[in-house]
């Protein structure tokens, strides 16, 4: 039985934790704030209740895998898991309004047939299937096996097999997202659906590489999914069950060393001065705050891909209504940008600003657990943000303010008389992130995507240092929630296997 040390309460932690120490370890979390969950955060006010993190969980395979195997319970018996349908309501700017059915490929073509015109949905169709071509090839070594040192077939091959498109007597092939929708799509609404997926991330269509259809296609292979209560449950449901497994929690206690003997870490040592001594240590804090802790040694080898540096972060902005939830309501909406460049140049070039009708995501949950009663709604309103630093974070609250007001203004297209409704709003943005995660300026990590040289990899889960190691969502297989889960499946197998896990089963 080894003594476990795990850093930070996140899901990607957690699921690590729940793992090993139902392996028969010893596991001890620190986590530095009061509570676990991360970034997975609720807030609760007058009878109302948000999440601040994730709203909607994909590919949920990946919890049910971990309750299966760290207890009799499985997921659903732990959370309420249900299946969101119609999986996400699209107003465009030109007021086309469209409503796509969960999980039916032969639904969603024929919504998109009808909505944007014949050939519209056959020619997502299509698509679809190039993007599971690129799923197949990339699922395992990119999900489910743990990052060798060199990655050739997240490297070098772009996976997703693009149609020929000609053009000047040349024939191209996609290489990012944006020629997907540009050459293959060829309508600006389904180029703006497609590259939703990838914004959701953080990711700019325009030097993202076509492997980022794997984003869209797992939404659609896999469906929706909520958690009644909110996605805050999950992160309760994985907290009881490392308790249940025997998994110690400190919180409120922050790491502040890494200890290292004979090369190897050999514990933490902590605010107060007090060390916690341990045969391995699992990391799951942002890069920046793991570099502050490890003194002697370097965490990455040379040959290591570097951290991702999130250029992005997310504003959400909390709405308390009065009167309840009309029937019929679409849980999620998204309401597209009126100008797709100038909101990518703001976001992720040298322009300064705010968008002034940027792409917008409302969620509506159909849940009583988040109101005071019927006659009441939760709604959260989230856009993509830049990433704030150091020097910025005085003016924060008068921008994010400001952008906050665009946000209700855009969310008024998917909930007409929306402000006669309002009785009060918060607002959750980079400080705040930053605040329970520790990542500079708020930054958000995307998930892993194959091809473009291996630069949208995040590093392995093993470190230069011998008995280090780190999860969550700057580690492989990188961000998002069902990332986070196989992150811990990872960490777990090379810890209890060893160097020669060939990853999950």
């Amino acid at each position: 039985m080894a003594r476990i040390v795990v850093i930070g309460a996140g899901l990607g932690a957690m699921a690590a934790a729940a793992r090993l120490a139902v392996a028969g370890h010893r596991v001890t979390v620190y986590e530095r704030t009061a509570t676990y969950g991360g970034a997975v955060g609720r807030v609760e006010r007058d009878g109302f209740v948000f999440d601040t993190g994730p709203g909607l969980l994909p590919l949920p395979a990946v919890y049910r895998d971990l309750f299966l195997k760290t207890g009799k319970e499985p997921l659903e018996k732990c959370v309420d898991l249900v299946q969101v349908d119609p999986a996400a309501r699209h107003v465009f700017a030109d007021g086309t309004d469209l409503l796509l059915p969960n999980a039916s490929r032969a639904g969603v073509v024929a919504a998109l047939n009808t909505a944007l015109g014949p050939g519209a949905g056959d020619r997502w169709g299509d698509f679809l299937v190039r993007a599971r071509e690129a799923w197949d090839r990339t699922r395992r070594p990119l999900l489910e096996e743990p990052l060798r040192p060199d990655p050739q077939v997240l490297g070098e091959r772009e996976p997703y097999p693009a149609v020929p498109h000609r053009r000047l007597l040349r024939t191209r092939r996609a290489r990012t997202l944006a020629e997907v929708g540009a050459w293959e799509l060829r309508d600006p609404r389904l180029t703006a659906l497609l590259e939703s997926h990838a914004l959701a991330y953080g990711l700019d269509p325009r030097n993202t590489p076509a492997s980022a259809a794997i984003l869209p296609y797992m939404e659609h292979a896999f469906g929706t999914w909520y958690i009644r209560g909110g996605i805050r449950e999950l992160a309760r449901a994985l907290y009881e069950r490392c308790l249940a497994r025997k998994v110690e929690f400190v919180f409120g206690s922050k790491v502040t060393g890494v200890v290292e003997k004979d090369g190897r870490a050999a514990g933490v040592e902590l605010r107060d001065g007090a060390v916690a001594e341990a045969d391995f240590v699992v990391a799951g804090v942002a890069p920046e705050v793991l570099d502050r802790a490890v003194r002697q040694s370097a965490v990455r080898g040379d040959g290591d891909v570097p951290p991702q540096a999130g250029p992005t972060s997310r504003l959400t902005v909390l709405l308390a209504l009065r009167g309840g939830r009309p029937e019929g309501t679409a849980h999620r909406t998204v309401v597209h940008a009126a100008e797709r460049e100038s909101e990518l140049d703001l976001l992720f070039g040298t322009a300064s600003g705010t968008v002034a009708r940027p792409t917008v995501t409302v969620l509506r949950p159909d849940d009583p657990a988040l109101v005071p009663d019927s006659g009441h709604e939760a709604i959260t309103v989230t856009s993509v943000v830049p990433a704030r630093h150091d020097g910025d974070r005085a003016a924060e609250p008068e921008v994010l303010g400001r952008h906050a007001e665009q946000l209700i203004t855009v969310a008024e297209r998917a909930v007409p008389g929306l402000r006669d409704r309002l009785l009060w709003h918060e607002m959750r943005g980079p400080a705040d992130i930053a605040a329970a995660t520790g990542a500079q300026g708020g930054a958000i990590p995307a998930p892993s995507l194959a091809a473009d040289d291996g630069r949208r990899l995040h590093p392995p889960n093993s470190t230069a240092i011998s008995g280090l190691f780190t999860v969550g969502g700057w580690s492989h297989p990188g961000g998002g929630l069902p990332h986070a889960g196989m992150s811990g499946a990872l960490v777990a197998g090379l810890i209890v296997e060893g160097p020669d896990f060939r990853g999950s089963q």
